[in-house]
């Protein structure tokens, strides 16, 4: 009895552990963000995009070679699912920073939660998944949630700024999704999560470089420390996060993945003077219940 009795405690233990690193993820994606935001425009896209995915390479490196997965574990027998989940990735950084730029941060990361959703219905077109009753209902909330966001729009009170960012907030969404069901390919054929993540932030980092001639510019000293931090906290949250899988379950973890919109919310508060509106709040629980009654066991992770 007192042996089992210590094996559950270790259990509860280590599940603690992964809930602990699972809150310090998405606190580390909140801290991204907000380096982000406060680049505003002063910073090219495609220059935030290279120090994001470039600097998260050195976290990402030191904790491959600590797990013993570097270099020997970056070898690949898919290289072009490779292609097109990196693709797919990349293109979903660049419009989700410049959703970012556009909308209050709260909803820009709200919009987000449309991936789960679009991931439901990719998963029955691409990989033949069950589009049970329970899944066509969290599209239809996520949906739903998505048309609430369009009413400002219908009465004439979205600005073309947030107009464009709310588009380019979907496009992220789609792209995102896609980026999802490519890794699931990935992972059913058997390669790893340390792979998946250094190949992504590769071409990403390469993407970025792309747009060096279109104009990048000299950052201040203050734009070059969030610069820097974009990348570290979008590493570390990279790792936090697979950290946490091994230590618990999907279904115990996945309740603390909204607190994401909890800290985005906040931090518009404190940082921006963003504070909700009424579309917000109102979209708000249905695109997080269409999320959560979609995809219930889901892993998920953000570009």
């Amino acid at each position: 009895m007192s042996a089992a009795r210590e094996a559950l405690r270790k259990s509860i233990s280590r599940e603690h552990l992964g809930i602990v690193l699972r809150i310090g993820s998405t606190l580390a994606f909140a801290a991204m963000g907000v380096s982000i935001k406060a680049l505003g425009d002063a910073v090219p896209l495609g220059q935030v995009v290279f120090f994001r995915s470039a600097v998260a390479l050195l976290p990402l490196v030191l904790f491959l070679r600590w797990s013993g997965d570097f270099p020997r574990g970056l070898a690949t027998r898919h290289p072009f699912g490779h292609v097109a989940r990196t693709l797919l990735g990349a293109c979903a950084m660049f419009t989700s920073f410049a959703t970012i730029r556009l909308l209050p941060f709260a909803e820009a990361t709200l919009l987000s939660y449309l991936a789960p959703v679009m991931v439901t219905l990719l998963g029955s077109a691409l990989l033949g998944e069950r589009l049970t009753p329970q899944r066509m209902g969290g599209v239809a909330l996520g949906l739903g949630g998505g048309a609430a966001f369009c009413l400002p729009a219908l009465s004439g009170t979205f600005s073309d700024g947030a107009l464009l960012g709310f588009i380019l907030g979907l496009v992220t969404a789609f792209l995102t999704a896609g980026a999802l069901i490519q890794v699931r390919r990935l992972t059913l054929a058997g390669e790893k999560a340390g792979a998946i993540a250094f190949w992504f932030a590769v071409v990403s980092a390469v993407g970025g470089l792309l747009t060096l001639p279109m104009g990048w510019v000299m950052p201040s000293l203050s734009q070059a420390a969030m610069l820097v931090g974009a990348g570290l906290a979008g590493g570390i949250a990279h790792i936090m996060m697979t950290l946490s899988f091994r230590h618990a379950e999907a279904g115990a973890l996945a309740p603390f993945e909204y607190l994401s919109i909890l800290w985005a919310a906040l931090a518009g508060v404190v940082f921006f003077a963003e504070v909700p509106d009424w579309s917000f709040l109102l979209a708000a629980p249905l695109i997080l219940a269409g999320s959560i009654v979609a995809l219930p066991n889901r892993r998920t992770g953000r570009v």
